[in-house]
C-alpha cells in the first residue's frame, strides 16, 4: 500500500473571514447578523478650555445613556502617511518666486521631517458599529439555514436605519461629524485590518474586481 505524505489542507481566506456580503452600507456576516458602521470625526480635546472639555464629556455621557439600542465603539490607530503632504510642500517651494516665503517654506518642511523622525505620528479613526441580530426576525431568525440573504439585508435596513439617523442626530448635537460607511469604505476598512501595513492602502472601486472561486484538485 502506497502511503504518500500529504500536506494538510489549509482553509481559504474566504472561510476564515466572517463576512458574507457587503450591500450598500450593510455588512452581512455568515451567521446572518448584520451591522452598520458610522465613522465619527475627532475633536482636539486638549486644545479646549476646561469648561469646553467638561461640556463635551457630559454631552457624550448623555448621548450614551440616551441610546435605547446596543452599539460597539471601535478605535483604530495607524501610522500617518504624510509623504503626499511633503510632496505638496516641495511643489509649492519650487513654484515660489519670493525668496523669503521660499525660505520659510523650507524651514517648515524641515520642521515636519524632524517631527516624523523623532516621533511616531499616528492617525486615529473612531467608529460606532450598530449591530443587527437575526433573532430580531422572530422565529424565522432562530433557524438561519432557511434565511435568504436579500431578505435579511432588507430587514436589517429597516431595523438599522432609524437607529443610524438617531445616532447621527445625537452626534451632531455635540459637534461631532458622522459619516455612514458605504461598500467601498467598508471593504477598504476590512482589507487593511486583515492586511496591515505601515500606512494602509486604498483600493480601486470594488465593482471593478472580479470574484475568485477557489477549487481543490
Amino acid at each position: 500500500m502506497n502511503n504518500k505524505l500529504r500536506s494538510p489542507i489549509k482553509a481559504s481566506t474566504q472561510s476564515f473571514i466572517e463576512i458574507e456580503e457587503i450591500k450598500d452600507d450593510i455588512l452581512l456576516l455568515k451567521d446572518f447578523s448584520a451591522a452598520l458602521i458610522i465613522e465619527v470625526g475627532a475633536v482636539n480635546f486638549w486644545l479646549l478650555s476646561t469648561e469646553e472639555q467638561n461640556s463635551i464629556i457630559y454631552a457624550y455621557a448623555g448621548l450614551l445613556n440616551s441610546l435605547s439600542f446596543p452599539v460597539q465603539i471601535l478605535i483604530l490607530s495607524k501610522k500617518m502617511d504624510i509623504s503626499l503632504y511633503l510632496d505638496y510642500l516641495d511643489r509649492k517651494i519650487e513654484k515660489q518666486t519670493n525668496d523669503l516665503i521660499q525660505k520659510r517654506l523650507n524651514s517648515y518642511r524641515d520642521f515636519i521631517k524632524n517631527i516624523i523622525k523623532k516621533n511616531t505620528v499616528l492617525e486615529k479613526r473612531f467608529f460606532f458599529v450598530v449591530p443587527f441580530s437575526p433573532l430580531e426576525l422572530g422565529i424565522s431568525g432562530a433557524n438561519t439555514g432557511n434565511l435568504n440573504k436579500e431578505y435579511v439585508i432588507t430587514r436589517a435596513k429597516t431595523s438599522l436605519y432609524p437607529k443610524r439617523d438617531n445616532l447621527i442626530r445625537l452626534l451632531s448635537k455635540i459637534g461631532l461629524r458622522a459619516t455612514v460607511l458605504q461598500k467601498q469604505e467598508i471593504t477598504e476598512l476590512f482589507y487593511n485590518l486583515y492586511n496591515p501595513s505601515a500606512t494602509g492602502r486604498r483600493l480601486a472601486p470594488v465593482e471593478s474586481y472580479t470574484d475568485v472561486v477557489l477549487t481543490t484538485s
